[in-house]
């Protein structure tokens, strides 16, 4: 299996459906590293400690963490499953930003950013990581949040170690549509 496509399955594992493998995570997401593998391997997935590493290291958005001491691995935010990251309330900068398809901005602009079916709305530190976001899907949009109007409301955000920023929900009017053009998916090197 080639690294982009054992990222993609590390995703699916550590964020939403530890089950399909047979794994459990713990209460913040973690597993022992061994236990993965064993489960990747009865499931017909070759994964040696060495190729799990090489993709945490290359991952473009650096999605999943190892802790050394205890030798587990999980993902870093965007879980559907429960679980607690224990991440600490940090204020963060005036305005952040949220890239996304263009197919979504009329319903963005009537309800705002909302979680779904994640535990939190993903944000981003800068324009350039927020349209590396939204060009996912093709054509995209950016959204600049007014993140210091929210925190002075009450609202909490957290950041994650890999920098994303993490919030319950943003209400329309924290939004701004930064570019309403519609822009074309930037080149960009294909990463795991």
């Amino acid at each position: 299996m080639n690294d982009v496509k054992l990222s993609k399955r590390l995703a699916l594992v550590l964020r939403h459906r530890p089950d399909s493998i047979g794994i459990d995570l713990d209460a913040n997401g973690w597993v022992p590293i061994h236990t993965l593998l064993a489960a990747l391997d009865e499931h017909g997935i070759s994964c040696t400690r060495a190729d799990l590493r090489r993709v945490v290291a290359n991952n473009d958005k650096k999605r999943y963490e190892v802790d050394e001491t205890t030798d587990r691995i999980r993902a870093r935010q965007g879980h559907s499953v429960e679980v607690d990251l224990a991440l600490e309330p940090t204020v963060p900068p005036p305005v952040l930003f949220h890239g996304t398809a263009h197919r979504n901005v009329s319903s963005i602009l009537a309800t705002g950013l909302n979680k779904g079916g994640r535990h939190h709305v993903h944000l981003s530190p800068d324009r350039d990581t927020a349209a590396r976001v939204g060009a996912r899907r093709g054509a995209y949009v950016l959204f600049g949040v007014d993140s210091a109007a929210m925190t002075s409301t009450g609202q909490t955000f957290w950041r994650t170690e890999n920098g994303v920023w993490l919030t319950d929900r943003v209400d329309p009017r924290y939004l701004n549509l930064d570019a309403p053009e519609q822009r074309p998916v930037p080149h960009r090197q294909s990463q795991p």
